[in-house]
């Protein structure tokens, strides 16, 4: 099982370093399926329009929705993120060198969102990374038992674990 997981304590950091490192793999052939998050500022609003694209080169879904400006809730669309799950669940059948999932945020930690397709991917002997906030971390620990792999937040790093992956895993057929 090869599971491995990022964490930085800037906003919006842990979306910009896993987008690089899916441009970066992209580049160089490499096969991904998941998602990665964009994050564009609102003019009027304190909050972002939070966009996920599915890799490898798949549509980009909201996955904000606009609660008003008093809103105090979260402004996660649940039924976007869910099309998201289901567009990454199918692309599995490509057996991908690398699943990307942006945030194991509190729908995972719920057990909802795409902590199935985690659990699918290994199964699958398919190599996840993960970004993980700080405050779901120790829910993500919980999840894989200790066993996922806590990388430095770095591109290079990243890429070297994800080379050293790839050369374990037989060719996809």
């Amino acid at each position: 099982m090869h599971l491995a997981y990022v964490t930085t304590t800037d906003r919006g950091a842990t979306d910009r370093l896993l987008s690089a490192v899916a441009e970066r793999l992209l580049a160089k052939g490499a096969r991904l399926a998941g998602v990665v998050q964009t994050n564009t500022e609102c003019a009027d609003s304190s909050k972002c329009d939070m966009d996920l694209r599915v890799l490898p080169d798949g549509e980009t879904i909201r996955i904000s929705q606009s609660l008003g400006s008093q809103s105090r809730g979260c402004r996660l669309d649940p039924a976007a993120l869910e099309q998201a799950v289901g567009h990454v669940t199918a692309s599995l059948a490509d057996r991908p060198q690398l699943l990307i999932v942006n945030k194991f945020g509190k729908h995972e930690a719920d057990g909802r969102g795409f902590r199935h397709v985690i659990g699918e991917a290994l199964a699958l002997d398919i190599p996840v990374l993960v970004g993980v906030n700080g405050l779901n971390r120790d829910k993500f620990v919980d999840f894989t038992d200790g066993a996922a792999q806590a990388l430095e937040p770095d591109l290079e790093a990243i890429e070297a674990w994800f080379d050293s992956v790839a050369k374990l895993r037989p060719a996809a057929e």
